[in-house]
């Protein structure tokens, strides 16, 4: 018997501002930005490029902060995603590419109501959780 093979998608949670950056896909979905991993690229360079793709911005990632199975029930596939802590200098404007529909930043109180998926949830709010931390260390 053959193991099943997952699509890997690695996601970076961006705060500026106290505001984490998100992205709308086709589904309209919030999401946070990044993608597969591309051949010879580690997790961290995948998450840079794909935000930088996604969103015009520059990110330092800093930290992973978790993995989970999400199943996208309109299309009946299952994607394993790693999440990653990521910070950026830059003032620029976000862009949105032509991967999704939208592009914004969310105050921490805003997130829960949005239609994304928990998984996403848990990553933005332990993000924020060890930002604040690192605030208070300084």
């Amino acid at each position: 018997m053959t193991k099943p093979a997952y699509p890997v998608s690695i996601k970076g949670v961006l705060v500026r501002d106290g505001r984490v950056l998100l992205v709308r896909n086709e589904r309209e979905e919030w999401e946070l930005p990044g993608g597969r991993i591309e051949e010879n690229e580690t997790p961290e360079q995948t998450v840079a490029r794909e935000i930088a793709e996604e969103t015009g911005l520059p990110v330092t990632v800093a930290e992973i902060l978790d993995s989970w199975m999400y199943h996208i029930t309109v299309a009946d596939k299952d994607v394993f995603i790693v999440t990653y802590g990521c910070t950026t200098d830059s003032t620029a404007e976000a862009i949105v590419s032509h991967e999704h529909n939208r592009i914004g930043e969310f105050a921490e109180h805003e997130i829960a109501d949005l239609p994304m998926p928990e998984g996403y949830k848990r990553s933005i709010g332990t993000w924020l959780e060890r930002l604040r931390v690192l605030q208070t260390t300084r």
